[in-house]
């Protein structure tokens, strides 16, 4: 599989990043990990926009999930269009969350371009992936996923606190997405975020082969962000998740 990273500025689109949003392809089937703000500009360099074929949200905070009304609206009215429906796996109300976020009527909202299904604790088929969906540590319903075809395995660790599902998920894992919302000295356990010593702290529990740290908030120093990574006792290689890096497994 391969994946590109879309989008990686936590909260918010920073200068150089868009919001959450990874492409992760094979055999043919494009899929999405999340769709935040900004993203969907970004997106068109990597991949024509209708060969989208699912999408998965692990949550429903703008900074993951936003895009998705400009994407129903390049779906609905787009060159072309309508195109055919594709699925949308989020947590629960995602449908009525995105369309109240496009002031449309619940009914029929945007169903008429995507197909909302639910997410729910364990795994499932997407495309050629079997992906495993867990409960992370957040102030909302959020998911961290594990994809896996062919003997290769992603993680991505969404919005999360420390976690041991996020542990689980990764076990194995060749290559670790994880959040690192915050820097040592702003710590808060409160938010349902990383350090980047957290994330390599979880990563070396899971036994990853590699680390890449996502949600990089645009006012925290990336360099400090590495380095309090590289205190997190994980001996394999840690490094920053940028826009349009592109991951072969």
């Amino acid at each position: 599989m391969r994946i590109t990273v879309v989008g990686c500025s936590g909260s918010f689109p920073g200068p150089t990043s868009p919001a959450s949003c990874y492409l992760v392809e094979a055999d043919g089937f494009a899929l999405l990990l999340d769709l935040g703000n900004g993203a969907l500009g970004a997106l068109q360099r990597h991949i024509d926009l209708y060969a989208i074929d699912a999408i998965l949200l692990s949550h429903l905070h703008a900074d993951h999930c936003l895009d998705l009304c400009g994407y129903y609206v390049a779906r609905k009215y787009g060159a072309g269009g309508p195109w055919p429906r594709i699925d949308v796996h989020g947590p629960a109300g995602t449908a009525e969350r995105m369309a109240r976020a496009y002031d449309l009527p619940l009914d029929p909202g945007m169903n008429e371009v995507f197909d909302f299904r639910t997410l729910r604790p364990g795994t499932l088929r997407v495309g050629p992936f079997t992906v495993t969906a867990a409960r992370v540590n957040h102030p909302v319903e959020a998911y961290g996923f594990r994809l896996e075809h062919q003997g290769r395995t992603l993680a991505y660790s969404g919005d999360t606190g420390e976690s041991d599902a996020l542990v689980t998920l990764a076990e194995g894992a060749d290559l670790l997405l994880a959040e690192a919302s915050f820097l040592q000295e702003r710590y808060d356990p409160t938010q349902g975020h990383l350090t980047g010593r957290q994330a390599a702290e979880h990563a070396a529990r899971a036994g990853v082969g590699r680390l890449v740290l996502t949600h990089l908030v645009p006012w925290n120093d990336p360099a400090t962000v590495l380095a309090e990574a590289g205190a997190g006792g994980f001996r394999g290689e840690i490094e920053l998740a940028r826009q349009g890096a592109a991951y072969d497994l």
